[in-house]
């Protein structure tokens, strides 16, 4: 049983990170416990090291994201809510690039392998419910559209940011035709 305050240190911790490292990913863990408001011991007894904190920050991020989808399918049409889902995703991965600074080639792999389930899990709930109401094509896959919406985050971020458009043609691509 972890106590209240080691909880709200935690998640602090985490919050402070993910703000820093997307900022800039070469932030040190002593500014990070500065920002947090804890000392480094507290840092250190919840991460022992800074890849550690930096796969915790992206994890935290890969379970809200993933967590949102029964919400999002409970309050708008499938379709609708693969839009707000995949925004969200890619909104988040821009944000992992500044994380991708303080990771060596490792975690990186780690990332990946640890995030790809729960994500896939969350695309084949979204295309499922689209494919039950009949707007979503039965052929449509999780790993394609996956596949798919990784250019939506590389694109480059404008004033006129091309992700939507970019994003509206895959789901176009998606819906039945009658």
């Amino acid at each position: 049983m972890v106590r209240s305050d080691a909880r709200e240190n935690r998640a602090r911790i985490l919050a402070a990170a993910r703000e820093a490292l997307a900022a800039d990913g070469s932030t040190s863990t002593n500014q990070i416990a500065q920002r947090a408001g804890v000392g480094p011991g507290t840092l250190y007894r919840n991460f022992p090291t800074r890849e550690s904190l930096v796969l915790a920050v992206y994890q935290d991020e890969v379970a809200r994201i993933t967590s949102t989808v029964p919400d999002l399918l409970a309050r708008m049409p499938p379709l609708e809510a693969l839009r707000h889902w995949t925004t969200d995703l890619v909104e988040a991965m821009r944000r992992k690039h500044g994380l991708g600074d303080a990771l060596g080639p490792g975690a990186h792999q780690a990332i990946t392998e640890q995030s790809y389930g729960p994500v896939i899990a969350a695309l084949t709930q979204l295309l499922d419910a689209g494919k039950t109401d009949g707007t979503i094509r039965e052929d449509a896959c999780p790993g394609d559209f996956l596949q798919l919406t990784g250019a939506l985050w590389r694109a480059t971020s404008t004033p006129e940011d091309p992700a939507p458009r970019m994003l509206a043609l895959i789901l176009d691509g998606l819906r039945t035709h009658p």
